[in-house]
């Protein structure tokens, strides 16, 4: 499958001689192609201001701008530093030309007399480059606008800014309010106060009428099918304040035979004392208990 030429974009050709002309559009006539020439460094600066081109051949022996000179200003514009260079030059030339071709940032450099199908192959290269960067920036281009048009659909600017939404109060199940109105006005009667806790509220009735308790508190079912009442919470136990007297006297009691065992006689008057001490405090733990 060929691909379409593309004729926005043409071949540019440098030559200061008319021959030299003629023969390079005779070569690049097949390629189905615009060709423009120029005759001189500016004439060819010139044309590629005014148009655009895929590839530039120039011959570097011209008269006052020569061909180095041409490239190192087209390369020098940001209009034209992007389209390729090839320079052509004849046999009997400095071998450094080719290197200093490639300097001035030239892709290409052929010596005369060169073979038309690869100055065609080479140019073709070019053409084929050039088009499928014209591609890919038009795919850019759509995919831009696609991202745009998906962020902004209809063209109406960007999406309004998403609101808030407000919550309703809600009333808690302490506070019944009701809204009364007085009979042919139609106004709105205050609300009745809020109940102090643990007592019922009452909703407010029409003038005449009795209050009706807002709500009543659960009746147990009774008969013979009703559920036994709950049994009391049993009650905590009291601190055994007792035993842990008793052990304390137990424990006073085992120091005073300890030191009974190793008592003097300047000490039985004091453990005489700590005995009886002991034996009033048993005699009072005995009427607490009611023994």
């Amino acid at each position: 499958m060929t691909t379409a030429p593309d004729t926005s974009a043409g071949i540019l050709i440098v030559d200061d001689m008319e021959e030299n002309l003629v023969a390079l559009e005779a070569v690049l006539g097949s390629l189905s192609q615009k060709v423009v020439r120029a005759r001189s460094g500016e004439e060819a600066l010139k044309a590629m201001l005014r148009e655009e081109f895929a590839v530039v051949l120039i011959d570097v022996l011209m008269p006052g701008m020569n061909g180095f000179e041409t490239a190192a200003n087209i390369k020098g514009l940001d209009q034209t530093k992007d389209v390729p260079i090839i320079l052509l030059t004849g046999a009997s030339v400095d071998p450094n030309y080719a290197y200093r071709g490639y300097t001035v940032g030239a892709a290409d450099f052929l010596i005369k007399p060169f073979d038309p199908w690869l100055l065609r192959t080479k140019v073709n290269v070019f053409l084929d480059l050039h088009r499928k960067n014209r591609q890919l920036a038009a795919q850019a281009e759509q995919l831009k606008r696609l991202l745009t048009s998906d962020e902004h659909p209809g063209g109406e600017g960007p999406p309004p800014a998403a609101t808030t939404p407000t919550t309703t109060p809600t009333t808690t199940p302490t506070a019944v309010t009701t809204a009364t109105t007085t009979a042919g006005t139609g106004a709105a009667a205050p609300a009745p106060p809020a109940s102090p806790a643990g007592s019922p509220v009452v909703a407010s009735s029409p003038a005449g009428s009795p209050s009706v308790p807002a709500a009543h508190p659960p009746i147990p079912p009774e008969g013979p099918g009703a559920p036994p009442p709950p049994e009391p919470s049993p009650q905590p136990a009291a601190p055994a304040s007792d035993t842990s007297r008793l052990a304390d006297i137990a424990g006073q009691l085992a120091e005073v035979e300890l030191l009974l065992r190793d008592a003097k006689g300047s000490d039985k008057k004091r453990l005489a004392d700590r005995i009886a001490e002991l034996e009033q405090a048993v005699g009072r733990l005995m009427v607490n208990r009611g023994t």
